[in-house]
């Protein structure tokens, strides 16, 4: 099992690589299930390829997407698990404030 550290780390590089209007464009257009080429990716954009694959690989690392051969050109998935990583820590952090705010709250209607 991962340590908390790493999976700090983990989520962090998943909020990091979110962190990007053009990446999540990228994300958007992997919803659809089906793994897509950079040429497709780069279909209606103004970028350039190398600017996708460098996205791309940002996605790679953070766990969100992979990619695969299929003869001379790389095609790029969505991997949903790292997302749902951050949203169950998301709603974790939520829950904490949500006590502190409860918290919060009885004390100042103590006074």
């Amino acid at each position: 099992m991962p340590s908390a550290a790493a999976v700090l780390r983990t989520r962090a590089s998943v909020f990091a690589a979110l962190g990007d209007e053009t990446r999540l464009g990228l994300l958007a257009r992997l919803t659809g299930g089906e793994p897509l080429s950079i040429v497709r990716l780069t279909e209606g954009t103004k970028l350039t390829r190398q600017a996708v694959t460098k996205h791309l690989r940002v996605l790679e690392g953070a766990g969100v997407v992979q990619s695969m051969k299929a003869g001379r050109e790389s095609l790029f998935a969505l991997d949903p698990r790292p997302i749902v990583g951050a949203q169950a820590y998301l709603e974790h952090v939520s829950q904490q404030w949500d006590r502190a705010l409860v918290r919060l709250k009885a004390l100042v209607e103590e006074t």
